[in-house]
């Protein structure tokens, strides 16, 4: 028996079903969803298979039940009752308020020809697009689906000019805030995107869109999980070592099962194998690294980082939260809920979600930060000391990478005084080997810098500047940082590492192994 065709770049659900391709089935999900809400908001990072899932709304509504033979809702709804369906998304030329505006202009024009329906005003969107719901649902004597895909491309398209992102916000504000008149008319209404922006800066009014992005219901709504891999993906992938696949691109949470990001598995599979970064290569973060050089960023808070509930749940153009662009990019997920009862406060532990991120990410940063275009060899000399726990290797090997960053990095600023742009350069190091590392470790009498664990080693790290006068392996010794791991059955290893801000380098490097 032939395996069906990968659906790569496939996002219509129609295409899909018609043409023979893999298909996970989402559809118990949706059932779900469109029986038990009606105003619906969903955030997910790109290439996460937002568009596909809208488009399989769109032909459950429209009654298409011979797609869906032998899926979950085939039986289950009312495929006779047949609903007029509005889709917009956004694409083309979105730099400027005027593009968007005509933009929007072209998507009402294109649903009025697809449901043979007229608006009066075709100059303003606003007027258009109410028009276009009420005449629909005259038209077809029933109420009318919305679905938007994409909602924030034109603010985030253009977050290096922010007056234009302003502008389209207050663009797609009085977009969206015509559904709120529109209600009598609406059976069901389905926004995605990237970010969370905060109702008082996009819904305005829209007070009964609900937010089920980290509903754990629906935790499992785009993606791949373990068991599509171990059972349907498993003819697609002989021979593969499967925990290697889970390592490089597993680990994305919304608070259900960890999932997959499906463009990286159809892409893995087509590929032959190869391990790479399928998706991270789809978007260059650049913006995100002009951040974190303007705010003088501590990188090795990406990897043991805990924000509050409403930050994680607000995206805002006029104050923009690296943590949460990080989280709502994908860069970040979710490892643990913590609910602190007493409090009534709810928090998010973040981690980096599997390898292939981890690597990507923080190559990226030393190419565009520390301007080391041919990082491979450290690498390489970085993970072969810890391995073989040659701590002068490694020594060696970080005085060779403070040695390489062009003295144009120290320029205009002060940052080679403080111990967190060292500690941020070899945190970036070491994450590209894809291992554990916990950044600020907190144990009973502080902080670690970094602990690193790989194999079965832990090296406990701990940086000081020389004028500090104080000494950085004295430090981990007096303090006990290691009682934390003494259970672990891990050889430890402390380190001690002093650094000179005249010589921009290694000043001291002192070590011990438990």
């Amino acid at each position: 028996m032939s395996l069906k065709k990968l659906p790569i770049g496939i996002q219509t659900f129609k295409s899909i079903i018609e043409e023979n391709y893999l298909y996970i089935d989402k559809t118990k999900i949706a059932l779900n969803l469109i029986e038990n809400h009606k105003y619906v908001f969903l955030s997910r990072p790109r290439r996460f298979g937002k568009s596909l899932f809208l488009d399989t709304l769109s032909q459950i509504f429209k009654g298409s039940k011979e797609l869906f033979k032998g899926l979950d809702i085939y039986d289950k709804w009312d495929f006779n009752v047949k609903y007029p369906v509005i889709k917009i998304d956004f694409f083309g030329d979105l730099r400027s308020g005027k593009s968007l505006e005509k933009t929007i202009l072209s998507v009402l024009r294109s649903n009025q020809n697809n449901l043979n329906v007229e608006c009066n005003d075709t100059t303003h969107f606003g007027s258009c697009f109410k028009e276009l719901i009420e005449n629909t649902s005259k038209k077809y004597n029933q109420k009318v689906v919305v679905l938007i895909d994409e909602y924030d491309k034109a603010i985030l398209d253009n977050l290096d000019q922010m007056e234009v992102a302003k502008e389209n916000r207050e663009i797609i504000k009085g977009l969206y805030s015509v559904l709120k008149g529109c209600d009598e008319h609406l059976k069901f209404v389905f926004l995605t995107g990237v970010s969370k922006f905060s109702k008082a800066s996009i819904f305005s009014g829209l007070n009964m869109l609900e937010d089920i992005s980290l509903n754990p219901k629906y935790g499992n709504i785009c993606g791949y999980t373990q068991q599509d891999i171990e059972t349907t993906f498993l003819p697609y992938l002989k021979d593969v070592d499967l925990e290697k696949v889970r390592e490089w691109y597993n680990g994305y949470n919304f608070l259900k099962d960890d999932v997959y990001n499906p463009f990286d598995i159809l892409l893995f599979i087509k590929n032959e194998f190869i391990y790479t970064n399928y998706w991270f290569e789809t978007g260059t973060p650049s913006f995100l690294i002009k951040l974190i050089k303007e705010n003088d960023y501590f990188i090795p808070n990406l990897s043991n980082m805990t924000i509050g509930e409403k930050l994680l749940n607000s995206f805002d153009i006029d104050n923009l939260d690296l943590e949460v662009i990080l989280y709502q990019a994908g860069y970040l997920t979710i490892d643990k809920k913590i609910i602190d009862e007493e409090n009534d406060i709810i928090e998010y532990k973040l981690k980096l979600p599997n390898k292939e991120v981890k690597n990507s990410l923080s190559e990226y940063i030393i190419l565009t930060m520390y301007k080391n275009t041919n990082p491979n060899n450290f690498i390489r000399s970085l993970r072969a000391s810890l391995k073989k726990s040659n701590l002068e290797d490694f020594k060696n090997t970080l005085v060779s990478i403070f040695a390489s960053i062009p003295y144009t990095n120290f320029t205009n600023n002060n940052i080679q005084i403080y111990e967190g742009f060292y500690a941020s350069i070899i945190y970036v190091y070491l994450q590209s080997l894809g291992i554990e590392i916990i950044g600020e470790d907190i144990t009973n009498k502080g902080r670690i810098d970094l602990s690193v664990f790989i194999e079965n080693k832990l090296y406990i790290i701990e940086f000081k500047m020389d004028t500090n006068k104080d000494n950085a392996l004295k430090q981990v010794k007096d303090k006990n940082y290691a009682q934390k791991y003494l259970n672990q059955n891990k050889d430890i290893y402390l380190v001690g590492i002093n650094f000179n801000e005249q010589d921009k380098n290694i000043s001291s490097f002192e070590w011990e192994k438990l």
